[in-house]
Protein backbone atom coordinates (compact mmCIF):
# COMPACT_ATOMS: atom_id res chain seq x y z
CA UNK A 1 0.00 0.00 0.00
CA UNK A 2 1.53 3.36 -0.78
CA UNK A 3 1.83 5.38 2.45
CA UNK A 4 0.43 9.36 1.92
CA UNK A 5 4.19 10.59 3.18
CA UNK A 6 5.57 13.41 1.03
CA UNK A 7 9.76 12.40 1.65
CA UNK A 8 10.45 16.25 2.38
CA UNK A 9 9.01 15.32 6.01
CA UNK A 10 11.46 12.00 6.09
CA UNK A 11 14.63 14.94 5.03
CA UNK A 12 13.54 16.84 8.05
CA UNK A 13 14.63 14.21 9.85
CA UNK A 14 17.57 13.16 7.78
CA UNK A 15 15.59 9.92 6.08
CA UNK A 16 14.57 9.07 2.82
CA UNK A 17 12.38 6.41 1.36
CA UNK A 18 15.01 4.40 0.51
CA UNK A 19 17.26 4.34 3.93
CA UNK A 20 13.62 3.55 6.28
CA UNK A 21 10.91 1.23 6.51
CA UNK A 22 7.22 3.06 7.20
CA UNK A 23 4.29 1.26 8.21
CA UNK A 24 1.26 3.04 9.02
CA UNK A 25 0.16 2.53 12.83
CA UNK A 26 -2.29 3.38 15.90
CA UNK A 27 -6.02 3.92 16.07
CA UNK A 28 -5.87 7.17 17.02
CA UNK A 29 -9.26 9.15 15.47
CA UNK A 30 -6.75 12.33 15.65
CA UNK A 31 -3.51 12.32 14.05
CA UNK A 32 -1.95 9.95 11.35
CA UNK A 33 0.78 7.96 12.91
CA UNK A 34 3.41 6.18 11.62
CA UNK A 35 6.45 3.56 12.55
CA UNK A 36 10.02 4.54 11.17
CA UNK A 37 12.49 1.31 11.22
CA UNK A 38 15.56 2.54 9.52
CA UNK A 39 17.79 -0.40 9.07
CA UNK A 40 21.04 1.09 9.83
CA UNK A 41 19.51 1.84 13.41
CA UNK A 42 18.69 -0.48 16.50
CA UNK A 43 16.14 2.76 17.50
CA UNK A 44 13.27 3.37 15.63
CA UNK A 45 10.55 6.31 15.70
CA UNK A 46 6.96 7.38 15.75
CA UNK A 47 6.26 10.58 13.09
CA UNK A 48 3.20 11.61 13.82
CA UNK A 49 1.32 14.44 11.57
CA UNK A 50 -1.09 17.07 13.96
CA UNK A 51 -3.99 17.36 12.98
CA UNK A 52 -4.61 21.28 12.87
CA UNK A 53 -8.38 21.15 12.29
CA UNK A 54 -8.21 19.64 15.87
CA UNK A 55 -5.26 21.37 17.27
CA UNK A 56 -5.49 24.73 15.78
CA UNK A 57 -1.80 26.17 17.50
CA UNK A 58 0.19 23.27 16.65
CA UNK A 59 3.47 25.69 18.44
CA UNK A 60 1.25 26.01 21.33
CA UNK A 61 1.62 22.00 21.94
CA UNK A 62 5.73 22.07 21.03
CA UNK A 63 6.06 25.28 23.38
CA UNK A 64 4.44 23.40 26.21
CA UNK A 65 5.94 20.11 25.92
CA UNK A 66 9.56 22.00 25.37
CA UNK A 67 8.41 23.82 28.56
CA UNK A 68 7.90 20.52 30.58
CA UNK A 69 10.83 18.66 29.14
CA UNK A 70 12.96 21.16 30.08
CA UNK A 71 11.85 21.03 33.96
CA UNK A 72 11.77 17.50 33.54
CA UNK A 73 14.98 17.30 32.45
CA UNK A 74 16.52 19.16 35.09
CA UNK A 75 14.87 17.85 38.25
CA UNK A 76 13.66 14.43 37.29
CA UNK A 77 16.28 13.06 34.47
CA UNK A 78 15.51 9.66 35.59
CA UNK A 79 11.57 10.04 34.29
CA UNK A 80 10.86 8.63 30.67
CA UNK A 81 8.91 11.80 29.30
CA UNK A 82 8.60 11.06 25.31
CA UNK A 83 9.38 14.09 24.08
CA UNK A 84 9.70 15.27 19.84
CA UNK A 85 13.03 14.79 18.34
CA UNK A 86 14.44 17.98 17.13
CA UNK A 87 14.28 18.13 12.95
CA UNK A 88 17.93 18.55 11.68
CA UNK A 89 17.73 22.52 11.39
CA UNK A 90 16.79 22.14 15.56
CA UNK A 91 13.36 22.65 15.19
CA UNK A 92 10.40 21.07 17.44
CA UNK A 93 8.53 19.97 14.04
CA UNK A 94 8.64 20.08 10.64
CA UNK A 95 6.48 21.94 8.82
CA UNK A 96 5.95 20.51 4.97
CA UNK A 97 3.02 21.98 2.98
CA UNK A 98 1.03 24.13 5.74
CA UNK A 99 0.87 20.70 7.49
CA UNK A 100 2.95 19.78 10.83
CA UNK A 101 4.76 17.05 11.93
CA UNK A 102 6.85 15.69 14.74
CA UNK A 103 9.12 12.48 15.62
CA UNK A 104 9.19 10.34 18.48
CA UNK A 105 11.19 8.61 20.01
CA UNK A 106 9.48 4.72 20.04
CA UNK A 107 9.35 2.92 23.10
CA UNK A 108 10.59 -0.23 22.96
CA UNK A 109 9.31 -3.39 24.65
CA UNK A 110 6.23 -1.77 25.53
CA UNK A 111 2.24 -1.91 24.76
CA UNK A 112 -1.03 0.21 25.42
CA UNK A 113 -4.21 -1.22 25.46
CA UNK A 114 -7.58 -0.12 23.79
CA UNK A 115 -9.69 -1.78 26.30
CA UNK A 116 -9.45 -2.73 29.91
CA UNK A 117 -9.51 -6.09 30.81
CA UNK A 118 -8.56 -6.55 34.44
CA UNK A 119 -8.18 -3.93 37.37
CA UNK A 120 -4.53 -4.12 37.77
CA UNK A 121 -4.21 -1.97 34.24
CA UNK A 122 -6.10 0.63 35.43
CA UNK A 123 -4.28 0.47 39.07
CA UNK A 124 -0.93 0.98 36.23
CA UNK A 125 -2.59 3.25 34.00
CA UNK A 126 -3.76 5.99 36.80
CA UNK A 127 -0.72 5.26 38.51
CA UNK A 128 1.65 6.63 35.45
CA UNK A 129 -1.17 9.64 35.03
CA UNK A 130 -0.94 10.52 38.59
CA UNK A 131 2.87 10.42 38.91
CA UNK A 132 3.37 12.70 35.87
CA UNK A 133 1.30 15.44 37.90
CA UNK A 134 3.18 15.22 41.30
CA UNK A 135 6.18 15.51 39.10
CA UNK A 136 4.92 18.15 37.85
CA UNK A 137 3.68 19.79 40.86
CA UNK A 138 6.05 22.53 41.19
CA UNK A 139 5.82 23.37 37.50
CA UNK A 140 4.33 26.68 37.02
CA UNK A 141 1.52 25.97 34.87
CA UNK A 142 0.31 29.38 34.00
CA UNK A 143 3.26 29.02 31.33
CA UNK A 144 1.64 26.49 29.43
CA UNK A 145 -1.05 27.67 26.53
CA UNK A 146 -4.33 25.81 26.11
CA UNK A 147 -3.98 23.41 23.03
CA UNK A 148 -7.98 22.81 23.07
CA UNK A 149 -9.34 26.33 24.55
CA UNK A 150 -12.41 25.48 26.87
CA UNK A 151 -11.86 21.49 26.45
CA UNK A 152 -12.89 20.52 29.75
CA UNK A 153 -14.61 23.85 30.24
CA UNK A 154 -18.39 22.55 31.99
CA UNK A 155 -20.20 26.00 31.65
CA UNK A 156 -18.55 26.73 27.80
CA UNK A 157 -19.89 23.29 26.92
CA UNK A 158 -23.53 23.58 28.44
CA UNK A 159 -23.62 27.22 27.22
CA UNK A 160 -23.08 25.39 23.64
CA UNK A 161 -25.71 22.91 24.60
CA UNK A 162 -27.90 26.01 24.79
CA UNK A 163 -27.45 27.46 22.18
CA UNK A 164 -28.05 24.26 20.03
CA UNK A 165 -31.25 23.68 21.98
CA UNK A 166 -32.57 27.44 21.09
CA UNK A 167 -31.57 26.67 17.59
CA UNK A 168 -32.34 22.92 16.70
CA UNK A 169 -35.29 21.90 15.00
CA UNK A 170 -38.96 20.73 16.52
CA UNK A 171 -38.57 17.20 15.62
CA UNK A 172 -34.84 16.68 16.90
CA UNK A 173 -35.84 18.53 20.12
CA UNK A 174 -38.40 16.21 20.29
CA UNK A 175 -37.14 12.84 19.67
CA UNK A 176 -34.39 13.83 22.27
CA UNK A 177 -36.72 15.25 24.71
CA UNK A 178 -35.89 13.23 27.70
CA UNK A 179 -32.23 13.73 27.24
CA UNK A 180 -32.70 17.51 27.30
CA UNK A 181 -34.79 17.07 30.20
CA UNK A 182 -31.89 14.84 31.69
CA UNK A 183 -29.15 17.62 31.30
CA UNK A 184 -31.27 20.64 32.74
CA UNK A 185 -32.06 18.28 35.66
CA UNK A 186 -28.20 18.00 35.87
CA UNK A 187 -26.94 21.62 35.68
CA UNK A 188 -26.44 21.11 39.70
CA UNK A 189 -23.08 19.64 38.82
CA UNK A 190 -22.11 23.12 36.73
CA UNK A 191 -23.32 25.13 39.30
CA UNK A 192 -21.64 22.85 42.70
CA UNK A 193 -18.28 23.13 40.39
CA UNK A 194 -18.58 26.60 40.17
CA UNK A 195 -19.33 26.52 44.13
CA UNK A 196 -15.57 25.68 44.36
CA UNK A 197 -13.75 27.22 41.49
CA UNK A 198 -12.59 30.35 43.31
CA UNK A 199 -11.10 28.54 45.72
CA UNK A 200 -7.60 28.57 47.06
CA UNK A 201 -7.20 25.66 47.58
CA UNK A 202 -8.33 24.38 44.00
CA UNK A 203 -5.61 25.40 41.66
CA UNK A 204 -4.79 24.41 38.11
CA UNK A 205 -2.31 21.96 37.57
CA UNK A 206 -0.64 20.58 34.77
CA UNK A 207 -3.10 18.06 33.55
CA UNK A 208 -3.27 15.36 30.68
CA UNK A 209 -6.55 15.74 29.39
CA UNK A 210 -7.07 12.21 28.31
CA UNK A 211 -6.64 9.58 30.40
CA UNK A 212 -7.84 6.37 28.65
CA UNK A 213 -6.15 3.67 28.88
CA UNK A 214 -4.82 3.50 25.11
CA UNK A 215 -2.32 6.69 26.49
CA UNK A 216 -0.03 4.59 29.00
CA UNK A 217 2.57 2.28 27.79
CA UNK A 218 2.70 -0.66 29.71
CA UNK A 219 5.79 -3.47 30.10
CA UNK A 220 5.04 -5.88 27.54
CA UNK A 221 5.98 -8.85 30.19
CA UNK A 222 5.10 -7.41 33.50
CA UNK A 223 2.18 -5.09 32.56
CA UNK A 224 3.97 -2.40 34.62
CA UNK A 225 3.46 0.90 33.66
CA UNK A 226 6.41 2.78 31.81
CA UNK A 227 5.01 6.34 30.74
CA UNK A 228 1.94 8.19 29.41
CA UNK A 229 1.53 8.96 25.71
CA UNK A 230 -0.26 11.58 23.37
CA UNK A 231 0.97 14.38 25.11
CA UNK A 232 -0.98 16.82 22.62
CA UNK A 233 -3.58 18.26 25.22
CA UNK A 234 -1.23 18.48 28.40
CA UNK A 235 -2.26 22.18 29.88
CA UNK A 236 -3.44 23.72 32.70
CA UNK A 237 -6.46 22.52 34.54
CA UNK A 238 -8.16 20.99 37.35
CA UNK A 239 -7.24 17.62 38.70
CA UNK A 240 -10.61 16.66 38.27
CA UNK A 241 -9.81 16.46 34.49
CA UNK A 242 -7.42 13.05 34.83
CA UNK A 243 -9.65 11.60 37.31
CA UNK A 244 -12.75 11.95 35.82
CA UNK A 245 -11.97 10.90 32.73
CA UNK A 246 -10.32 7.80 34.06
CA UNK A 247 -13.57 7.23 35.97
CA UNK A 248 -15.89 7.55 32.61
CA UNK A 249 -13.14 4.97 30.68
CA UNK A 250 -12.28 2.62 33.10
CA UNK A 251 -15.53 1.89 35.26
CA UNK A 252 -17.66 0.72 33.14
CA UNK A 253 -17.16 -2.67 30.13
CA UNK A 254 -18.51 -0.83 27.56
CA UNK A 255 -18.01 2.30 25.69
CA UNK A 256 -20.62 4.99 25.44
CA UNK A 257 -21.40 2.92 21.83
CA UNK A 258 -23.43 0.76 23.81
CA UNK A 259 -26.75 1.14 23.19
CA UNK A 260 -27.98 -1.38 26.04
CA UNK A 261 -28.05 0.68 28.71
CA UNK A 262 -28.48 -2.67 31.11
CA UNK A 263 -24.99 -3.42 29.99
CA UNK A 264 -23.74 0.12 31.62
CA UNK A 265 -22.58 -1.03 35.36
CA UNK A 266 -19.67 0.58 37.50
CA UNK A 267 -16.94 -1.99 38.14
CA UNK A 268 -16.16 -1.59 41.80
CA UNK A 269 -12.45 -3.56 41.19
CA UNK A 270 -11.58 -1.24 38.60
CA UNK A 271 -12.43 1.71 40.57
CA UNK A 272 -10.56 0.66 43.55
CA UNK A 273 -7.46 -0.14 41.88
CA UNK A 274 -7.92 3.45 39.59
CA UNK A 275 -8.32 4.76 42.90
CA UNK A 276 -5.54 3.07 44.76
CA UNK A 277 -2.95 3.71 41.34
CA UNK A 278 -3.65 7.44 41.68
CA UNK A 279 -3.52 8.22 45.57
CA UNK A 280 -0.36 6.32 45.52
CA UNK A 281 1.37 8.92 43.83
CA UNK A 282 -1.32 12.16 44.19
CA UNK A 283 -2.35 11.71 48.30
CA UNK A 284 0.36 13.98 49.71
CA UNK A 285 -0.23 16.54 47.43
CA UNK A 286 -3.95 16.70 46.83
CA UNK A 287 -6.01 19.53 48.89
CA UNK A 288 -7.83 19.44 51.08
CA UNK A 289 -10.45 20.69 48.51
CA UNK A 290 -9.75 18.61 45.93
CA UNK A 291 -9.65 15.17 47.71
CA UNK A 292 -13.00 16.35 48.48
CA UNK A 293 -13.59 16.61 44.80
CA UNK A 294 -12.51 12.65 44.23
CA UNK A 295 -15.69 11.47 43.49
CA UNK A 296 -17.55 14.34 41.92
CA UNK A 297 -14.29 14.45 39.04
CA UNK A 298 -16.45 12.01 37.24
CA UNK A 299 -19.93 13.11 38.08
CA UNK A 300 -18.56 16.19 36.16
CA UNK A 301 -16.30 14.43 33.19
CA UNK A 302 -19.44 12.07 32.47
CA UNK A 303 -21.92 15.03 32.66
CA UNK A 304 -19.71 16.88 30.09
CA UNK A 305 -19.62 14.20 27.56
CA UNK A 306 -22.84 14.05 27.69
CA UNK A 307 -23.84 16.99 27.51
CA UNK A 308 -21.32 17.37 24.12
CA UNK A 309 -23.17 14.33 22.33
CA UNK A 310 -26.38 16.11 23.20
CA UNK A 311 -25.05 19.01 21.57
CA UNK A 312 -23.98 17.36 18.17
CA UNK A 313 -27.26 15.23 17.88
CA UNK A 314 -29.14 19.01 18.13
CA UNK A 315 -26.79 20.24 15.83
CA UNK A 316 -27.15 17.58 13.23
CA UNK A 317 -24.09 15.93 14.17
CA UNK A 318 -21.34 17.66 12.81
CA UNK A 319 -18.48 16.85 15.25
CA UNK A 320 -18.76 13.35 16.40
CA UNK A 321 -18.26 10.36 13.64
CA UNK A 322 -21.51 8.82 13.74
CA UNK A 323 -23.01 5.28 11.75
CA UNK A 324 -26.56 5.94 12.10
CA UNK A 325 -28.35 9.16 12.69
CA UNK A 326 -29.28 8.96 16.47
CA UNK A 327 -25.89 7.42 17.12
CA UNK A 328 -25.01 10.66 19.29
CA UNK A 329 -28.02 10.76 21.17
CA UNK A 330 -27.81 6.77 22.38
CA UNK A 331 -24.36 8.16 23.56
CA UNK A 332 -25.85 10.51 25.24
CA UNK A 333 -28.02 8.21 26.83
CA UNK A 334 -25.53 5.74 27.98
CA UNK A 335 -23.41 8.55 29.20
CA UNK A 336 -26.68 9.89 31.73
CA UNK A 337 -26.66 5.86 32.73
CA UNK A 338 -23.00 6.23 33.85
CA UNK A 339 -24.03 9.25 35.81
CA UNK A 340 -26.65 7.40 37.37
CA UNK A 341 -24.45 4.61 38.73
CA UNK A 342 -22.28 6.34 39.63
CA UNK A 343 -24.89 8.06 42.07
CA UNK A 344 -26.41 4.51 43.04
CA UNK A 345 -22.96 3.48 43.96
CA UNK A 346 -21.87 6.44 46.00
CA UNK A 347 -21.69 5.43 49.50
CA UNK A 348 -19.51 2.34 48.20
CA UNK A 349 -17.28 4.62 46.06
CA UNK A 350 -16.92 7.17 48.83
CA UNK A 351 -16.13 4.64 51.21
CA UNK A 352 -12.92 3.50 48.91
CA UNK A 353 -11.64 6.97 48.49
CA UNK A 354 -11.82 7.37 52.10
CA UNK A 355 -10.00 4.11 53.05
CA UNK A 356 -7.11 4.90 50.45
CA UNK A 357 -6.58 8.64 51.62
CA UNK A 358 -5.75 7.25 55.17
Amino acid sequence: MELNLDSEVLKAYGYTKENIVITQIGTGLINRTYLLSPPAEEKKYILQNINTSVFKSPQAIADNLKAIADYLKENYPDYLFVKPIATQNGEEMAIVNNEYWRMLPYVANTVSLDVLTEPQQAYEAAKQFGKLSRLLNNFDASILKPTIPGFHDLALRFEQFTLALSTTTESLQSQAKPQIDDALEHKYILDYFKSYSHRVDFPDRVMHHDTKISNVLLNAQSFEGVCVIDLDTIMPGKFISDLGDMMRTYLCAFSENETDLDKIKIRLPYFEAMIKGYLSEMKTILTETEKELILFSGKYIVYMQALRFLTDFLNGNNYYSISYPAQNLDRTKNQFELLQELSRNEKELQDIIEENLV
